[in-house]
């Protein structure tokens, strides 16, 4: 049997205890992997380990994989209506509402963001997202088509089965409800896999999941390692559709391993080095404030980041002293603590990663405005960074960083900022800042990514469509549009009149 996990939370945010079965999660049940081998996962406060969970291996993924396509034939799919499914989903949300904070709590012990934001942020928009997709469950629909007197035809949007979904290690609990939201609501089952990094309030879930009532089999969860578990998925031939998020790096060989076997419908939520262009007639108090939060929010560890920061020339100098001083407020520090703002990195891995990349600035000329070196000498914590003088060439303006780490760069011609902007192979998102609605608005719709911002910045909603443009991504998560990738589309021809002679 699994290891039941029991950690009791006595801090200045939250005084509680938690416990939940660190053991796969199949057909309903709780167990260990099929080689009895475990993970260890690491609080990245202190560099201490956690505690050791259930590691899967491809064995696991075939048991799960197996027990998705029984409930998918026998109690979930088609044979629930949608009524039921909504149902479920809300009841489900309503279980995630009852465990607010301790859902917070065991994210931010698990991943390093501040409790506060844990809360206000990731666990309000979880349950926002799995209480959105009740709403749709139930319509799910097709439509009839006109096409002679002679003929009914209509169409069917059916579940298209069994679903892998990997899930990031940055918002681990919102990308699993992003993720199992549509794939629920639409009548798939699912195989999960959590990033062994954070895979804490993936666990959680799955007790909330079995408390909700959802039948044996539907959800399934297998942790483990990509290149062992997560290519299982991708290459598994019961598996009709993946989705992933991560780094474009692994999508691709998502794409590719779906491609080698079943042809499997695959979306791709992936990297960006997001521009932020803030123009010369912005509220620049306001801008200041936007692109802290666009770049520092979460350690920086968001997909979405605006990690380019575009400043026109004429207000160059007092943004930079603005944003300066905004940086040097953030207190970084113990994510328990209430008056933390940013926490650790999530691993010694991306901890190094991140230094890594700001050593290459230096060595390539760049200027280390602010920052630029760890935080205490305990845990992965960063200092918020601002490069400036930078060059179009230099790793630190071409790279995903995924860091506290952000770049200034003067401009003065409109024009050739848009130009800047788009010069990079992502597309995910983009900030403008302006007075002037016709020139922001000008600009986002020139602006090639699947999210603009205009006088704000990393703003989402469960109703709104999210995702990339170019290498950062495939299809589109949240809203209606993410219905579609969980659906297959069947036309129906009836004759009623016609007759045939051959």
């Amino acid at each position: 049997m699994p290891q039941i996990f029991s950690h009791n939370f006595d801090t200045a945010s939250f005084k509680g205890k938690v416990e939940f079965s660190t053991g796969l999660f199949i057909n309903g049940q709780w167990v260990d992997g099929a080689e009895g081998k475990t993970i260890d996962v690491i609080n990245p406060s202190t560099g201490k380990k956690i505690v050791a969970i259930a590691e899967g291996a491809p064995k696991d993924v075939d048991a799960a994989v197996a027990a998705a396509q029984k409930a998918f034939d026998t109690v979930w799919g088609l044979n629930t209506p949608g009524s039921e499914r909504a149902k479920l989903l809300a009841r489900l949300a309503d279980i995630m509402e009852k465990h607010f904070d301790e859902l917070a709590a065991v994210e931010s012990l698990d991943n390093g963001k501040t409790f506060n934001w844990a809360r206000n942020a990731d666990t309000a928009a979880s349950i926002e997202t799995i209480r959105y997709y009740s709403g749709w469950a139930d319509k799910i629909q097709g439509k009839t088509i006109e096409t002679n007197e002679g003929k009914l035809v209509y169409t069917r949007h059916e579940p298209i089965g069994v679903v892998g979904q990997i899930i990031p290690w940055n918002f681990p609990l919102l990308m699993l409800a992003w993720k199992i939201g549509p794939a629920l609501a639409t009548g798939c089952t699912i195989v999960l896999k959590p990033s062994e990094f954070t895979p804490l309030s993936a666990l959680l879930m799955t007790q909330y999941i079995k408390e909700a009532g959802f039948p044996d089999g539907v959800f399934n969860l297998v942790n483990g390692y990509g290149p062992i578990v997560g290519q299982a998925i991708a290459e598994h031939p019961g598996i009709e559709k993946i989705a992933f998020t991560g780094s474009t790096l692994v999508g691709r060989k998502i794409m590719e391993a779906a491609a080698k076997t079943n042809l499997k419908k695959v979306t791709l939520e992936l990297g960006g080095k997001s521009p932020n262009i803030i123009f010369d007639d912005a509220d620049i108090d306001q801008a200041v404030e936007w692109a802290a939060f666009g770049i520092f929010w979460n350690q920086g560890q968001v997909c979405c980041a605006g990690s380019r920061i575009f400043v026109h020339a004429k207000i160059y100098d007092e943004f930079l002293h603005k944003f300066t001083e905004k940086a040097k407020s953030i207190r970084v520090g113990d994510p328990f603590h209430p008056d933390s703002h940013q926490g650790p990195q999530v691993s010694e891995a991306q901890f190094n990663r991140i230094l890594g990349y700001i050593d290459s600035g230096k060595q390539d000329g760049a200027s280390v405005h602010h920052g630029g070196h760890r935080v205490g000498d305990e845990g992965y914590f960063i200092s918020p960074t601002i490069f400036t003088n930078v060059r179009p060439d230099m790793k630190i303006v071409k790279e995903e960083i995924f860091g506290p780490v952000g770049v200034l760069i003067k401009f003065e011609d409109d024009e050739d900022v848009i130009r800047q902007a788009n010069d990079t192979v992502y597309g995910l998102a983009a900030a403008v800042f302006s007075r002037d609605i016709t020139r922001a608005l000008d600009t986002a719709h020139k602006l090639k990514a699947g999210t603009t911002w205009v006088n704000c910045a990393n703003m989402l909603h469960a109703s709104v469509p999210f995702g990339g443009y170019k290498q950062s991504g495939v299809g589109r998560e949240l809203g209606e549009y993410a219905l579609e990738n969980y659906t297959a589309v069947k036309a129906v021809h009836v004759n009623l009149t016609q007759k045939m002679k051959y």
